[in-house]
């Protein structure tokens, strides 16, 4: 069956005043006037690629996988091969329409790729990614050119050069920002391989823009001769003209805009139209219009003029326009044309060596930089990704009868096929989570007291940083036992999720940032590494996890894992206002934190932000920190005193430990039930909470002799019956404490405690964590949950005197202390 959309050979007549309908009731069909009928091709188009995102997102496919094949269920191949369908919804007469609202889309899309993409990033590529680049795209091209020679055989009357250069630049692209989405739904962006991919592609990207810009030149002329050489010429004068002209014209723009003032809107106008005009240019001296909207981008210098162009356009261009571009690409697919188990053939063939090509061509430079064989594998699939670039190279070679019906076919089909196979192919050969070799630090406890305490930060946004900051920094790091803080920056993948976003970790070029989500990875960054040049005995290292909020525990787990850290702290879901209560802020941080909880390969820490401001500031800029620490018994509590005893020994900070102890009533019946134990002729079974009890017993002598010559520290035992009398003992705590560390309680059955998680409204923090977290505790003071890692060993101690643990629970006592307050063992 003949293609119903090839209007290369059709003419066509139509009255040119039909844009608007009088309407229904006047008898008007809408489907024969351009507009109602442009908006439903849009509606089509949207609903259909957007029905197409949801069903392959369980098969974590890329979105532009979606786009095509959307297109492909519009066009000819499928709803197309009804006449009906075709002459009503896309009739020729409106594939004009069309195609130019799709490369208006195509235009603003790549000039905001243009914005947003960092140039420095190359220059600070490694010389391994460069070669992964180049070894990736020479192989493929060669594949491209000896197919060329079998599908030009096939084909009539197309330019045999330029058909070359198509096809091998079709197959040797890497698409960057696709890639940069499957690294992120694969959880790979941390990793040495995800950095090295994305390196690798940013090069390939800028190469094919190059390529692309000499395969437009040729294909628009016969051959190549004066006019050729014209247009190489002039796209190199336009460039200068962008670099030399219009960025110092930007430049002029930003400066006149004050500091924190937004952008005004008579610029952004003209810089909007500045793009209209670029792309008009390039098209006239022989290029396609989207190389001079993508230069025009390039130009515009990073900083908040690039994020409000961004802000201004993204959602529309990106969620609407854009996918027009690729259903026209699927409306001029006609599978039908791959005829005969020959052309099959060679189109299976095409896929499996092109295919082959990148990852052999990756591997082999891999294997010279002693990169795994199954790492090199896997680089190599990733390089094979596909998206904007090849479309564009494809559909201009289409309109230019570079490539015919089977060729085009063929090539969006192996596009498709090549993208299609990533997730599968590198979710079975790389299985980071087996490369993990086992620890024994997951804990405060366990930690080497001689070692550094390894600790993962999440951060949110910039509001949880201050709080997180003179936490660790009271976490009293010394030379003996110095902090290693990983700072992971957690942003949702969305579908505006920047690919430059991604590699920003490697862009310490000091240059603004593109987009408000990396301003604030930038902020994050900036503070914790003023931290580090401030603080002694201090090491961060930044890391950005991009995911969907449901699967984010994975990446904070997984970045636990792979750096080895003993303590993982979590931003509490809500955040204080201004008259001292609490709010929600993102429902889904609470979800992360409950499936951290869960999955967790070390200790967490969940810290409510109350400000932890220090009532009392020391020599210098250190500050001094009242500690309090609830300790009820179990595991959890252990490993919060733990902590907590290491921050005592930061100068000026005090610690009260509050330990409530079974009271009088249960004690009666403790001995009752004695009595029968202590009987040799009943066998006695010891439950996980009389080991507890021994534990924390043993626990406690060994902290409290350890801490008979230290004078900042207080320890009280309170006997309590029942739950009530323990809240009541923790309200009437007096208020000069700015912080308190409590366990989570995790698995402990106390009748201390028994009935408060039934009002429980976190349950999350436990029955203590909640009472002091709620927004009507009388003390307003920041609180840390500490829940302890469920897979250590029973003995995180050692009770020996002569155990090697001299500097208890990895702390290091400091002996520039303040003078004593008065007695430190308090017993009532």
């Amino acid at each position: 069956m003949p293609p119903q959309n090839a209007s290369q050979d059709t003419i066509i007549c139509y009255a040119p005043l039909m844009i608007t309908t009088q309407g229904i009731w006047q008898g008007d069909n809408p489907l024969k006037y351009s507009l109602p009928l442009f908006l439903l091709q849009l509606i089509l188009v949207v609903v259909t690629t957007r029905v197409l995102v949801f069903l392959l997102k369980p098969f974590r496919q890329p979105r532009v996988i979606s786009e095509i094949l959307g297109g492909v269920i519009l066009g000819p191949s499928v709803l197309g091969r009804s006449d009906l369908f075709t002459n009503a919804v896309f009739p020729l007469n409106s594939v004009t329409v069309l195609e130019t609202m799709a490369n208006i889309g195509l235009l603003y899309f790549l000039f905001l790729v243009g914005v947003e993409m960092d140039i420095a990033v190359i220059r600070h590529t490694g010389r391994k990614a460069i070669f992964i680049a180049f070894a990736g795209m020479i192989l493929p091209f060669l594949i491209g050119i000896s197919f060329s020679y079998l599908l030009h055989e096939r084909t009539q009357a197309v330019k045999q050069g330029t058909f070359i250069l198509f096809l091998g630049v079709a197959l040797s692209v890497t698409a960057f920002p696709v890639l940069a989405r499957v690294l992120a739904e694969l959880k790979l962006l941390n990793t040495d391989i995800g950095r090295i991919a994305m390196s690798a592609a940013l090069v390939n990207d800028m190469c094919a823009w190059i390529l692309l810009a000499l395969a437009i030149a040729l294909a628009e002329n016969e051959n190549i001769n004066l006019a050729t050489l014209w247009v190489v010429l002039s796209s190199a004068g336009f460039i200068m003209f962008c670099i030399y002209v219009v960025r110092p014209m930007v430049s002029w723009i930003i400066q006149k805009t004050p500091e924190g003032e937004p952008v005004s809107d008579f610029y952004i106008g003209v810089i909007l139209t500045g793009v209209m005009i670029s792309g008009f240019i390039t098209d006239a001296i022989g290029t396609h219009s989207v190389f001079g909207a993508f230069i025009f981008g390039l130009v515009i210098p990073n900083g908040p003029l690039g994020v409000t162009l961004i802000e201004r356009l993204e959602d529309f261009v990106s969620g609407l326009l854009l996918p027009l571009f690729f259903a026209i690409s699927g409306l001029k697919t006609e599978i039908g044309a791959i005829d005969g188990a020959d052309t099959w053939g060679i189109l299976a063939l095409v896929i499996i060596l092109a295919c082959a090509g990148k990852v052999a061509g990756t591997l082999l430079v891999a294997l010279l930089y002693q990169i795994p064989f199954y790492d090199g594998v896997t680089l190599g699939f990733l390089m094979n990704t596909k998206g904007l670039v090849e479309m564009i190279v494809l559909n201009v070679g289409k309109d230019q009868k570079v490539l015919d019906d089977k060729s085009f076919a063929i090539m969006i089909v192996v596009a498709l096929v090549m993208t299609a196979i990533i997730t599968p192919a590198v979710t079975a050969l790389y299985k980071p989570a087996r490369r993990f070799a086992p620890y024994k630090g997951r804990t405060i406890l366990k930690s080497n007291p001689d070692g550094d305490l390894r600790t993962l930060v999440c951060i949110h946004t910039p509001r949880n940083v201050p709080t997180i900051i003179n936490l660790l920094e009271a976490s009293n790091p010394t030379k003996k036992s110095p902090l290693s803080i990983y700072v992971l920056h957690l942003v949702e993948l969305t579908g505006r999720a920047s690919a430059m976003l991604i590699v920003h970790n490697s862009r310490r070029t000091g240059r603004p940032a593109a987009n408000r989500t990396q301003a604030q990875s930038d902020h994050i960054i900036n503070a914790f590494e003023t931290f580090e040049q401030n603080a002694g005995n201090v090491s961060v290292q930044p890391l950005t996890a991009i995911s969907p909020y449901s699967t984010m525990h994975e990446d904070i787990c997984s970045v636990a894992e792979d750096k080895r850290v003993a303590f993982i702290i979590l931003p509490f879901h809500k955040q204080q206002t201004v008259d001292g209560g609490m709010e929600g802020t993102n429902p889904a941080f609470r979800v992360i934190n409950q499936n951290v909880l869960a999955n967790a390969p070390c200790s967490v820490g969940i810290l409510v932000d109350r400000g932890l401001s220090a009532s009392t500031r020391i020599a210098g800029n250190q500050i001094a920190h009242h500690i309090a620490v609830v300790f009820i018994g179990g595991p959890d509590d252990r490993e919060a005193l733990a902590f907590a005893w290491r921050m005592s020994g930061y100068p000026g900070n005090t610690l009260t430990v509050m330990r409530f102890v079974l009271g009088t009533e249960n004690l009666d019946q403790a001995s009752t039930s004695n009595g029968i134990e202590n009987d040799p002729r009943v066998l006695k079974v010891i439950t996980d909470s009389d080991r507890d009890k021994q534990e924390d017993d043993a626990f406690i002598n060994q902290f409290r002799s350890r801490i008979s010559s230290e004078d900042c520290i207080s320890y009280n035992e309170t006997a309590v019956n029942n739950a009530e009398q323990t809240v009541a003992a923790i309200r009437s705590v007096d208020t000069a404490h700015d912080l308190f560390i409590v366990g989570r309680g995790q698995g402990v059955v106390s009748p201390l405690t028994a009935g408060l998680t039934d009002w429980s409204e976190c349950p999350e923090l436990g029955a203590i964590g909640d009472l002091l977290a709620s927004s009507d505790f009388a003390t307003t003071v920041s609180v840390l949950v500490i829940q302890h890692y469920a897979g250590s060993d029973v003995e995180d101690f050692t009770t020996s005197p002569d155990s090697n643990q001299g500097t208890f629970m990895n702390r290091t006592p400091n002996t520039n202390r303040r003078s004593p307050r008065g007695s430190s063992m308090n017993d009532t």
